[in-house]
């Protein structure tokens, strides 16, 4: 078997190689190199450069420890192996600032979209690449070829649904633990409350944006965890190891993939891509340099906050409102916009009683259900073993359970625009909202 190793900054040496390597090497991985993991928070962080693919290949090998640590067997380790390598294969080009647009336009969200790409039912590369990659079979044959199952693959991709109500609500039922699928640990590696994606990207990104928030004691993790009743828990002794990931995950939200700044940069990207001629249904094919270059090609406005966005020529803010601030029918008078058909309104609307226009006006509103639960962060219910107990680490630990109240946003609503209608833009929307 051909083997490679890959030498990476946080893990070492990845060694990678039989059915996987051919997967990295294939077209839809390769085009990753060239998607942002934090796609326009160099904005901010000028380290952060790091790509998907990166990040790909690191979820692969801590998914393989994870793997490894929970002694699964043979069959269950290549599949989720395979999966953690795929995971982002769909990533559309900068990273998460399009996927609402895309997802309101094309009614398909990203783990349709990844299941679609590895089957092959949608192009896999652009028109233009035809010569050079169109002789290439599919993922899904790749897979089925090397005796792995494509839809199990996809399906440790997808969320699994056993997970929505959350381990407290499960515990507060009163059902016995059949709640869960028979594979639900495997889900679990990949879309967890300690998971390897999550963990990657946690010190990945704090890594390359300088930030010291994202220290997690991995180790210590992977020496905890087995696996319970079909799903994976964490012994006692890795309570203080858990709460370490928590106020990472945490604080990086704050202060990186929530920063104002950074915030503001990707919504004037994702008005950019809404205003231009641009075919959505292509962009799972492009990379951040296709787009760009498609965007700066095209005559008005897309154009111009392109081209503002590459010389750091930011809209400023206008307005926010504070959660913290708000009482609860000023809280519901917000999320009658919080909708994205619903944001585009309001943005038209001041844009009229200012008399600018309708591009230079940029409304930020987390979603309803942010808004409204009370629980903020996700991921939050990480199952203990505790005295012979599966219980949530909510209910033993006081910082956990104050970590699933805090806010992701500090703002409820954030309105921006150029410098010269920041004044005109804020009255505006006091006014239209109320507050």
């Amino acid at each position: 078997m051909t083997e490679k190793v890959i030498h990476d900054p946080l893990h070492g040496s990845i060694r990678i190689g039989g059915v996987f390597l051919d997967i990295l090497s294939r077209h839809e991985m390769q085009r990753l190199h060239n998607v942002k993991q934090l796609g326009m928070a160099n904005a901010v962080f000028p380290g952060a450069n790091h790509t998907r693919l990166e990040h790909s290949l690191g979820v692969y090998h801590l998914a393989g420890r994870m793997a490894d640590a929970l002694d699964l067997n043979r069959e269950d380790s290549d599949h989720i192996r395979a999966a953690a390598l795929l995971h982002d294969v769909c990533h559309l080009p900068f990273s998460h600032n399009l996927s609402e647009l895309y997802e309101n336009r094309t009614g398909t969200d990203h783990m349709e979209l990844a299941r679609a790409l590895i089957k092959g039912t949608i192009p896999t590369h652009r028109e233009r690449d035809g010569d050079i990659l169109g002789k290439e079979g599919t993922v899904s044959e790749l897979l089925e070829k090397n005796g792995l199952s494509s839809d199990l693959i996809c399906d440790l991709i997808a969320r699994p649904r056993s997970r929505t109500e959350g381990l407290d609500a499960f515990m507060s039922s009163g059902r016995k633990q059949s709640f869960f699928s028979s594979k639900d640990h495997l889900h679990q590696i990949i879309h967890g409350p300690v998971d390897a994606d999550q963990m990657d990207y946690l010190l990945r990104d704090a890594h390359y944006t300088g930030v010291a928030h994202g220290s997690i004691d991995i180790e210590r993790l992977m020496t905890q965890m087995k696996v319970h009743n079909n799903t994976i828990v964490l012994k006692r002794g890795g309570i203080v190891a858990a709460e370490g990931l928590m106020v990472s995950r945490a604080l990086m939200y704050s202060s990186v993939y929530f920063n104002k700044t950074v915030r503001i940069a990707e919504m004037m990207l994702s008005k950019s891509v809404e205003l231009s001629s641009v075919d959505l249904g292509t962009l799972h094919v492009m990379d951040d340099a296709d787009l760009r270059n498609t965007l700066l090609e095209q005559r008005g406005k897309q154009s111009e906050i392109m081209r503002s966005l590459i010389y750091r020529k930011l809209y400023k803010k206008a307005f926010s409102a504070y959660s913290a601030d708000l009482d609860e029918d000023q809280i519901n008078k917000i999320v009658r916009y919080s909708g994205y058909e619903d944001k585009k309104r309001l943005e038209s609307e001041i844009a009229d009683e200012t008399g600018v226009g309708y591009e230079d006006v940029i409304v930020d509103i987390p979603s309803k259900s942010t808004l409204l639960s009370s629980v903020k962060i996700g991921k939050t219910d990480v199952s203990i073993l505790y005295d012979g107990r599966v219980r949530p680490i909510t209910r033993i630990s006081p910082l956990s359970k104050a970590l699933q109240s805090r806010d992701t946003f500090d703002w409820a609503v954030m309105v921006s625009s150029p410098k010269e209608h920041t004044e005109k833009v804020r009255k505006a929307a006091v006014s239209i909202l109320n507050l």
